[in-house]
């Protein structure tokens, strides 16, 4: 399967806004949120990706098809906290989970932004709490340290665990 990130374009907003309903949604499991009167549950920060500075979103792309996207920026979310980086939003469709597209997706991610890192999971989200805990180790094993319980709340009252690491550093 061929791999690759590519970034996301502001006439390809709408294609990440309907990708990003799917992710809110299977995220709802774990955040306990709810939809709009419309329906929606609305990113409200998905402009931001293309009138500030900062802000980098790309589409997850296996054969050429849409797999999922990787958004980044450089907002320090978590208290006492310095980075370059953080992941703000990562998401990979059901048909490509455990296929090693994540994988890619995540060190494709590290690769192109060099430099402290932050990333933030929801605990309960044990698919994710997996992932992470495996995957950044593997890409910066002499920086990477988990910080339990200090990340921000979440709609649900509970507070994320947060990776730093650097992958700067060989």
């Amino acid at each position: 399967m061929k791999l690759e990130l590519r970034q996301v374009t502001v006439d390809e907003k709408p294609i990440l806004a309907n990708l990003m309903e799917k992710y809110l949604y299977e995220f709802s499991t774990w955040e306990k949120t709810d939809v709009s009167a419309l329906g929606l549950y609305g990113y409200d920060w998905l402009d931001c990706y293309w009138t500030e500075k900062g802000r980098w979103a790309f589409f997850i792309l296996a054969d050429g098809k849409l797999a999922g996207f990787v958004m980044v920026n450089d907002y320090q979310e978590t208290p006492g906290i310095t980075t370059d980086y953080a992941m703000s939003e990562f998401f990979i469709m059901n048909k490509y989970k455990r296929m090693g597209v994540g994988s890619y997706a995540a060190r494709t991610a590290f690769e192109m932004f060099k430099g402290k890192w932050q990333l933030k999971y929801l605990p309960s989200n044990v698919p994710s709490q997996l992932f992470w805990d495996r995957i950044v180790p593997q890409c910066a094993p002499k920086t990477a340290e988990l910080h339990v319980g200090l990340g921000t709340p979440y709609p649900n009252g509970e507070r994320g665990n947060v990776w730093t690491f650097d992958t700067s550093k060989g």
